[in-house]
């Protein structure tokens, strides 16, 4: 049985299930208990779970530390940051406390720290693709999903996991309804998903860039182009198997992120594949990225700054015809 739902929606039935079968889960943020966060994402949770979720001063390292302290004494808490570039504020408790505890004292932190990412209509504070710097620090977990369904079944692995798990969902998804298993859906940590088959070309993705690369590849499929699309789904550990045997089969890879490209997780892929697979590629790695700028408030400079479908498309095809340049 499933329902259609949106992602919000089945981040609080994930969590909902998760805190009915663990006593040891809570919640920890700002406008929690009443408003359920802000982009709803747990909505009716404070009610249902009396104490078990608390309203905190506006203080990310306070929150952090405190989720910290209670990991280290038994408890899996969850500290919703609301917006992840609030985790800015908190740099020193997630990247020197939470994220060293398991090599410095032998003791993992079984913590969550969500936070919502991506590029929405937020302006420059509010629109920080931090992912790649999670992903770079030893120690922590990064978690992306794209769908409602991945999005519960993998927030019910990140609170069993022993370790601390940054899980992102994207601004522009959090409505994207779809059908989502009811009852027990989990997502394991580290595998990627082939969202389309296909012999051609392989597209890497996560977050708001898989659905793009989906219709991209529909429409390639008119003209006879079979793009097989892999939604990466957690950013740490990488599932750079399932990207290397779709890769060896396709001969030619683009790998697509909507945060800037330099630095990036496309560059780190881009690079791993070429060290283990470069006898298998029919053509040059192609990246697809957000230019190296400040996110505006401005709409229309929004959509030049981020990955167009029409971008895209061109670096796929430059994949076919690698002579011709990617606009």
């Amino acid at each position: 049985m499933s329902t259609r739902i949106t992602l919000s929606q089945a981040f609080q039935q994930g969590v909902r299930e998760e805190m009915e079968r663990d006593d040891a889960i809570f919640v920890l943020g700002t406008d929690m208990v009443e408003r359920g966060g802000h982009f709803a994402q747990l909505r009716g949770i404070g009610s249902e779970f009396p104490g078990r979720v608390r309203d905190a001063p506006i203080s990310e390292a306070a929150m952090v530390a405190a989720g910290v302290g209670a990991a280290l004494n038994g408890l899996r808490p969850i500290v919703d940051l609301n917006f992840i570039d609030f985790a800015l504020g908190a740099m020193d408790e997630i990247v020197n406390q939470a994220a060293k505890a398991r090599f410095m004292w032998g003791r993992g932190v079984p913590m969550v720290i969500r936070g919502t990412a991506g590029i929405a209509f937020y302006a420059a504070q509010h629109n920080n693709s931090l992912e790649a710097g999670f992903a770079h620090t030893p120690g922590l977990l990064v978690v992306m999903p794209s769908t409602p369904a991945d999005t519960k079944g993998l927030i019910k692995s990140a609170l069993r996991c022993d370790d601390p798990v940054v899980f992102l969902m994207h601004k522009s998804l959090t409505g994207l309804r779809g059908e989502v298993p009811e009852g027990e859906h989990v997502v394991p940590l580290g595998e990627a998903a082939i969202r389309r088959a296909g012999d051609d070309v392989t597209v890497v993705a996560y977050g708001a860039l898989v659905a793009r690369a989906e219709r991209v590849a529909e429409r390639l499929a008119t003209e006879g182009v079979a793009v097989e699309v892999i939604d990466l789904r957690t950013l740490f550990p990488l599932d750079l198997a399932t990207i290397e045997a779709s890769v060896r089969r396709t001969g030619r890879l683009v790998v697509a992120s909507e945060a800037p490209r330099h630095g990036g997780i496309g560059g780190e892929i881009a690079a791993a594949i070429q060290e283990s697979s470069f006898f298998y590629l029919d053509a040059p790695i192609q990246r697809v990225g957000a230019l190296h700028t400040p996110i505006s408030h401005s709409p229309p400079l929004i959509a030049a700054a981020i990955p167009s479908e029409e971008q895209l498309e061109r670096a796929i095809r430059a994949t076919l015809t690698p002579q011709e340049a990617v606009a």
